[in-house]
């Protein structure tokens, strides 16, 4: 997969809810005029090239002026809240495993909230700037609404499931957003599903670039799929996920698992190239020991290791150790290279994988137990397992939950998920740690974010 694939180039835009400026990596155009580090809309979007660079920077890794999700810190603390990390590197991140989160808390105020609004609003600037756009050809800016459409959806998916309801923006006008108030959940699920929706019309099979970097057409078709499971809309979760695996152009069973989150996997539908300080992938160099003997930062729990059977393949594969003081401690294994000079990992973000555990959820709350199960023995067959042995619904359901843990772990904080909207937090979380409350399921809104607007309210509990 080629890493870079245009000159990235940013416009200095300001942002509600979130103090500072958007620093630009390189302009685009030499204006004199222009304070050096300033570069207009309009100029941002004067042709296709500079539409395009400023599209590939909606990509780019580098937190708080790219993709927001490049540092981390999602799988970390969604990881640490669920059952699958423990830590002891600092009180910000233990706070998320004993459930003592306050507004104050660094990853929130820091990473989770405001890193996401900084590109959404880069994300609507784009859209701005290609809405009837006379310099661009027509094809062009339905390809580049439809993928900024899929890139908000993935943010405000995110959003809504960590702090429930969040204001919403879809605008880069500042007089409109300085002060907003925060949307109702269904509002924020709502608008998720007008962009996926849209996008689905706007995006073709075709992947506009190399690799699978920019979202195409089943990019949306997948993450629509998942919104619906979130939503019990089983029947169309199965024929979103249904359409997604007969496409053809993914793969599970020609893949390894040690080569799921390689560069160029066939299992990925959705993979941004990684390009990191100390390591391609940020969960390699947040979960690896930093070299021999070293504690790691973030273990995994007695609750995740044991959920494996004996013989899973992906406790071989995915799950590391190493010996410290003459004890054996385990961590995350999915991404390996801490060499940033070898780009062997990309960062996934959507995979065929979790699209055969949304068919098998969506089939089985369907009844239609013969189909739940052959997606769920897919997913066991690779990982050198029997097939299931359930029989009746709540078992092949029962069965499902299982896989979802022991394949989707530490990946894009599906487990806390999983654990909320099934409405078994409580009774997992509660018996197995102490200090959960029904409140621990949403996270606290910054307090510097209701200081600086008085129509954002708190969580409860908070």
């Amino acid at each position: 997969m080629k890493k870079i694939f245009f000159n990235i180039n940013k416009i200095i835009i300001g942002l509600l809810l979130v103090a500072g400026l958007l620093a630009s990596c390189k302009k685009l155009i030499e204006i004199p005029t222009n304070p050096p580090s300033f570069v207009s809309q309009q100029e941002e979007f004067a042709d296709s090239a500079s539409t395009i660079s400023a599209v590939a920077g909606v990509y780019t890794y580098n937190p708080g002026n790219g993709f927001a999700y490049s540092d981390g810190n999602l799988t970390i603390c969604t990881a640490l809240s669920a059952d699958e990390l423990t830590t002891s590197i600092s009180s910000d991140a233990q706070q998320f495993y004993t459930y003592t989160l306050t507004p104050l808390n660094g990853r929130v105020t820091s990473n989770l909230w405001p890193l996401p609004y900084q590109s959404i609003f880069q994300v609507n600037s784009v859209l701005s700037g290609v809405a009837n756009n006379s310099a661009l050809s027509a094809a062009l800016q339905k390809q580049i609404t439809g993928e900024m459409e899929v890139v908000r959806a993935l943010y405000y998916f995110n959003l809504v499931n960590m702090f429930g309801g969040v204001p919403l923006v879809t605008t880069t006008n500042y007089a409109v957003t300085a002060r907003l108030p925060r949307a109702t959940t269904a509002a924020i699920y709502a608008q998720i599903k007008a962009d996926l929706t849209d996008a689905e019309k706007k995006l073709t099979a075709a992947y506009p670039s190399s690799g699978h970097i920019r979202p195409n057409l089943y990019t949306a078709v997948a993450l629509l799929a998942k919104v619906d499971l979130y939503l019990g809309n089983w029947q169309s979760a199965y024929n979103e996920a249904n359409s997604v695996i007969n496409s053809g152009l993914y793969s599970v069973a020609n893949v390894p698992l040690n080569g799921v989150f390689l560069d160029g996997s066939n299992e990925a539908i959705w993979q941004l190239p990684a390009n990191g300080l100390y390591s391609v992938y940020s969960d390699a160099a947040n979960f690896l020991p930093q070299y021999s003997g070293a504690t790691p930062n973030y273990l995994v729990t007695p609750f995740l290791l044991n959920a494996f059977e004996a013989g899973d393949q992906r406790l071989q594969n995915w799950i590391g150790s190493t010996s410290v003081n003459n004890q054996t401690l385990y961590y995350a294994n999915k991404y390996k290279n801490l060499d940033p000079t070898v780009t062997t990992e990309d960062q996934m973000v959507l995979r065929l994988g979790e699209v055969y555990l949304i068919r098998a959820e969506a089939a089985a709350q369907l009844n239609n137990l013969t189909q739940a199960l052959a997606d769920v023995n897919t997913i066991r067959a690779r990982a050198g397992l029997a097939p299931s042995t359930a029989t009746s619904q709540a078992a092949v359901l029962s069965a499902v939950m299982h896989e979802r843990q022991v394949e989707l772990f530490c990946e894009w904080g599906n487990r806390w998920f999983d654990l909320k909207r099934t409405g078994t937090a409580a009774a997992v979380l509660g018996a197995e740690k102490t200090g959960f409350t029904a409140n621990a399921e949403l996270y606290p809104v910054p307090q510097a974010q209701i200081q600086l607007d008085n129509l954002l309210t708190q969580n409860p509990g908070y």
